[in-house]
This record gives C-alpha cells, structure tokens and sequence, in this order.
C-alpha cells in the first residue's frame, strides 16, 4: 500500500510541469519588444542621448531581468502570495501617495507618476495592477458588502487620477469589477456599479481641458490635425503606410520625429507600418493565443484565491492590450497605456511578466 502511494506522490510530482507554450509565446514577445523598441528609438535616442542604443539597452536589461525573475520565481508556491498580498498592496498605497508629493515623486509632462530611487525609476501605478490582484484575489475569497468594494476601489482609483493616469485607472477600474464578477457577485448588482463608474469617469474627462481635448479629438479625429488630432493623425498615417506587408524592418519614416511617444503607446503603429498587416496581424495572433491560455488556467484552477488571481492577471493583461490596440485604430480615445511585453519602460515589463510567473505556477498546481 505504501509503495503504491509513493507511486501516486511521484506521478503527481512529475506532473507539475513549466507550462513551456505560455513562457514560449511570453518570452518571443518580450524579445520582439526589445527588437521593436530599438527599431521605433533610434532616431530619437541619437537626437536626445547621443546613444542610438540607448533605449535598447535599457529594454535588454529589463527584459533579461523579467525573463530571469520569470524562471526563478517558477518554482515558487503561488500560495505565498496569498500571504503576502496585504503588506504588499499597503506599501504599493503608500507609494502612490509619496508619487503626488512634491519634490519626492518625479514630475514629467505634467504628470506625477514616478518616485526616482536614482539607480532605477519606479512607477507605482504599473506595480498596482499586480499588488491590487493579489490583494482582491485574497480579499474577496469571503463575501463582501458592495460599499466595502467601492470603497476600496474609489481609493485607490482617487490616487492614480490625481497623477493624473486615465488609462491605468480604466484598466484597474474594469479589471477590479472582473474579479468582483469573478468572486460570484450577481451581474445585476453589478450593473448599476458599471452606471456609476461611467459617469465618473465622463466627470474626470470634463473637468479637464487635456482630457477634454483627447474626447473631442476622439469624436473627430481631424478637427485639429496640427494640435490635439496630432497623435491619432501620426498614427493612422503610419497604420495605412504599412500596407500589406510593410516599408520593411527599420524602414519606419513616422519614427523620425513624426508620431509622438513611439516607444511607449504608440509602438504598435511603427510595428504596423514596418511590417504591415502580416506583421501586426502575427503579433495579435500571440496576444490572442496568450489569452487564451490564461483563459484556460482560469477555468481548471482551483475556486477561490486561485482562479481569482489567475482571472485577474489574465484580465488585467487582455484588458490593457485591448484598450492599447482599439486606441491605435480611434475606437477609444488615446490614454498614454503601453502594450503590454512590448512597450518601452521597466515597471510594467516586469510586472507585467512576474504576472505571467505567477499564472504559471498556478497552471502547475492545478
């Protein structure tokens, strides 16, 4: 009898693999991120650093770092978060409070979203996507009253729009009521909630004359093509410039002091124009086949904590890349969002793959 249990423990054992075709498809866009982000930069980092490398090396090293991190933190328990998931949101709170003082987080467009440690810069809004999953996943194992969700989702929410963050704050907004859907919340308490959190985010675009502007630009796309249309009117023309199959890898002509923020949100624009429909069709393809992964390690794990974070992460990496792309063809107005594995900065390309490290442990488990 012992014997035939060890036999059981061992089968079990060897059973928990590395899900190898999630870390692959990860790893391939990660990779052609680093590629893209030099390509869309070179131009700009010789005018700006003197270095036509310098952007690439930075989006090497985060890479090698994520990829790295992704490998090590495998072979961890998930379960650890599940302890870990309250310290952790509470100090990522306090560093989105640090971001909005003055002379401490580091202020740049008239945005305040980074606290500068001086060897590396910190984006405490990209960290809370993650810290904010963990937290709910555990938070919502028992039922909560409505008013308690709101509360905490208006607080947090408060703190990113007074950076001021759109774009972070829809994708933390919508992918919150995810995991409260997620956690067995009835859809018809949840319509009103969706009402609400339409009018307020309609008010937080009014009450700004930038935010405004990005609205009214959206409705008409060419009411002000040398002023605020400028950036969808860039990056139309770099989307139908591509054709079918492109101007060619590196043959990008909007890069060349064109199309605003080509690193970072508008990155999938030069990706469209070097390498065409192809090119940005294959590149969707892995996004959709990454989702769908995730979609189905959500529906095998475990009810509770796991499949409320892994539906979390999962939804929070569909949701960003949805909103990134609908904004790069004018069917949402522009927000500033990076594509998630491709975009250049390091906070959200490391916690964005730690994110996909801990969706891997959870498939091993289940």
């Amino acid at each position: 009898m012992a014997k035939r249990d060890w036999g059981n423990h061992r089968k079990k054992s060897s059973s928990k693999k590395l899900d190898w075709a999630l870390f692959v498809l990860v790893g391939a866009l990660t990779l052609f991120g680093v590629l893209m982000v030099y390509n869309a930069s070179v131009v700009e980092a010789d005018r700006v650093f003197n270095d036509k490398y310098y952007y690439l090396k930075n989006q090497a090293l985060w890479a090698g770092i994520g990829l790295l991190l992704m490998l090590v933190f495998s072979r961890i328990n998930f379960n650890l978060i599940k302890k870990m998931a309250a310290p952790l949101f509470v100090i990522n709170l306090i560093l989105l409070v640090l971001v909005l003082i003055p002379g401490v987080g580091t202020q740049i467009k008239g945005a305040r979203r980074w606290l500068n440690f001086g060897f590396f810069i910190l984006q405490p809004s990209e960290l809370i996507k993650l810290t904010m999953v963990c937290y709910l996943a555990s938070w919502l194992e028992k039922k909560r009253r409505i008013w308690q969700f709101l509360s905490l989702i208006g607080f947090i929410s408060l703190l990113v729009l007074l950076e001021p963050d759109l774009g972070t704050l829809a994708v933390i907004v919508v992918n919150a009521f995810l995991i409260y859907f997620l956690s067995g919340a009835s859809v018809l308490k949840l319509i009103p909630m969706v009402v609400l959190v339409f009018l307020g985010g309609l008010l937080a675009i009014l009450s700004s004359s930038y935010r405004r502007d990005r609205l009214l630009t959206f409705l008409n796309p060419t009411r002000d093509p040398l002023g605020s249309s400028y950036h969808i009117t860039q990056v139309l023309i770099a989307l139908s410039s591509g054709g079918i199959f492109g101007l060619g890898l590196g043959q990008s002509r909007q890069k060349y002091a064109y199309l605003p923020e080509v690193t970072t949100d508008s990155i999938f624009a030069i990706i469209a124009e070097e390498l065409g429909f192809i090119g940005a069709g294959v590149v969707i393809l892995i996004f959709l086949a990454i989702l769908l992964k995730g979609f189905l390690i959500v529906k095998k794990a475990d009810p509770g904590f796991a499949q409320l974070l892994s539906g979390g992460i999962i939804g929070w990496i569909g949701i960003q890349t949805l909103i990134n792309l609908a904004a790069m063809v004018a069917l949402v107005p522009l927000t500033g969002l990076p594509l998630p594995f491709i975009s250049y900065g390091g906070s959200s390309l490391i916690v964005t793959l730690v994110g996909v490290v801990i969706l891997l442990n959870i498939s091993k488990d289940t």
